[in-house]
């Protein structure tokens, strides 16, 4: 049973971007900024969480706080977190920042993906990135990067800033653009990155880090940290003696450098080679499957399919979900196992037949969905006719897009098309054994392990890997020639491979 209230809060969370910061992260971030300062500040104070720890630090620093949510402020202070020793002030940082600079700033940034921000945040996001930058950056940052980039516009010459943000502010698609201003404008000092078990965020889907940057001259190295354990000391005091030392037995800690660590990623471990010979693209081309925009509608069970009454002409099989793929091959077999469980294993594909055409059952049932709105839907409503659907070549093989098992990819041999929770992946050959020695490689532990070179990491150990990103996937050399692979020449007109038969798919455009 779903708990409503509970899903509620968890909403309204999501909604705010309200995640708090657990005491012996708030501990070290203050102790790397509050070194010299006479005020920290913090954009989104929250319940203050950071002035709790600055309370237990140092008295003799002020403490300013904003935050656009005036309840919140009004619990903390009845619960006795706020007292009359720090200035709160509800405040829009991003649409009315505090007109002075700072030589600490400090925070745990809303997490507020980009497709629950308004239309009117995203204009001025671009405004402000374009003022800051000079690029714009892509739609899909989210405000936790307009906080950084906000508060750093703010930064004291010589000031320091310490954020706690998901991994994907260096591994997004607008990540090297907003690295690439900040590394040349700052110093980053040092990220803190955290092992599994370590995560500040329990239970919550997003893979943390610690940016540590100060207002001064650009550095060619950095302090890279991964904290092995939860309510570690050992943080604290690194942050406080200013990132110096390594006599540590929960931190690992790497000199890095910087033109390395941003070609890696910040997120990810240093490494020597970050230049190999091959690519996934070398051997397969990749698309995201079929995005339906109303799974609801469009993605049906066999019993669902055969109540309404739709022939199997409008039919195609499909797989939708990872949790239903278990192991490495998806068979047909597969498919009929989970028809047995009533998972939907059917899309509904109208595609090249005449309205004038189509039996009775299926022109009822379109009718059906626009008199529930479904033809109003932002994806669906840019088809012509809305209940067009998406068409993809069956791929030889299915790539979980996100997920924690270790076999990401999958053989298609049941000849199904996949949904947005798959990728699919082409080879570029239609010859068997070709295909074959593909298929080696894919399932090589070298080649699933690369997956963190290129994804983007989320929380309980989840990698999400983009299409373009997946193309990037380094193969291993050594690998190639072992099997005796070879690479065919990407600037060909990919292969027409895999159609349907002409029956189902031939008519679609």
């Amino acid at each position: 049973m779903i708990d409503n209230n509970n899903k509620t809060k968890k909403e309204k969370l999501r909604d705010k971007g309200q995640f708090w910061t657990p005491d012996w992260i708030a501990d070290a971030m203050v102790a790397y900024v509050s070194q010299g300062a006479e005020v920290v500040f913090d954009p989104g104070v929250g319940k203050g969480s950071f002035y709790t720890a600055l309370k237990k630090l140092n008295r003799k620093v002020k403490f300013y706080g904003t935050d656009i949510d005036s309840e919140v402020i009004e619990e903390a202070k009845t619960e006795g977190i706020f007292d009359n020793l720090c200035k709160l002030e509800v405040r829009d940082f991003i649409l009315n920042p505090p007109q002075r600079l700072f030589k600490a700033i400090i925070a745990n940034p809303p997490y507020i993906r980009h497709h629950r921000l308004s239309v009117e945040f995203k204009n001025h996001f671009r405004i402000l990135s374009l003022r800051l930058l000079g690029v714009v950056l892509d739609g899909r940052a989210g405000l936790h990067i307009y906080f950084l980039i906000q508060a750093l516009d703010l930064l004291d010459k010589g000031g320091r800033l310490a954020f706690i943000m998901p991994a994907d502010t260096c591994e997004g698609v607008f990540a090297k653009k907003l690295w690439n201003w900040v590394s040349k404008k700052f110093c980053i000092d040092g990220v803190i990155t955290f092992e599994h078990g370590a995560t500040p965020f329990p239970g919550v889907d997003t893979n943390a880090m610690i940016f540590l940057i100060s207002n001064n001259a650009p550095k060619s190295k950095l302090k890279w940290i991964k904290c092995l354990i939860p309510q570690n000391i050992e943080l604290l005091n690194l942050l406080k003696n200013n990132l110096v030392g390594d006599d540590f037995s929960n931190l690992i800690i790497h000199e890095r450098d910087l033109t390395e660590a941003l070609k890696v990623g910040l997120s990810r471990a240093p490494r020597k080679n970050h230049d190999f010979e091959f690519t996934l693209a070398d051997f397969a081309y990749v698309m995201r499957g079929i995005a339906t925009g109303a799974n609801e509608f469009f993605f049906l069970t066999r019993k669902r399919a055969d109540e309404i009454g739709i022939p199997d002409g409008f039919l195609l099989s499909a797989v939708g979900r990872t949790r239903d793929m278990e192991g490495s091959y998806l068979t047909k077999e597969s498919i009929s196992e989970l028809e047995k469980k009533g998972r939907p294993t059917l899309l509904f594909f109208p595609n090249g037949s005449l309205w004038e055409n189509m039996p009775r059952t299926v022109k009822n049932y379109i009718n059906e969905g626009e008199k529930l709105g479904f033809h109003k839907r932002t994806l669906i409503s840019t088809r012509q006719p809305w209940y067009r659907m998406e068409v993809r070549k069956i791929p030889l093989f299915l790539f979980a897009y996100l997920g924690r098992r270790n076999t990401r990819f999958i053989r298609n041999s049941a000849g199904v098309v996949p949904l947005t929770g798959f990728l699919c992946v082409y080879p570029r050959s239609t010859d068997s054994e070709y295909i074959n020695k593909l298929w080696i490689i894919l399932q090589h532990p070298d080649t699933i392990s690369n997956l963190r070179l290129v994804g983007k990491s989320y929380g309980s150990d989840a990698i999400k890997v983009e299409p373009r990103a997946l193309e990037n996937l380094p193969i291993s050399k050594q690998l190639v020639d072992e099997v005796g692979l070879k690479p065919i020449n990407i600037t060909a007109k990919p292969l027409p491979l895999f159609n349907l038969d002409e029956q189902t798919f031939g008519l679609c455009g």
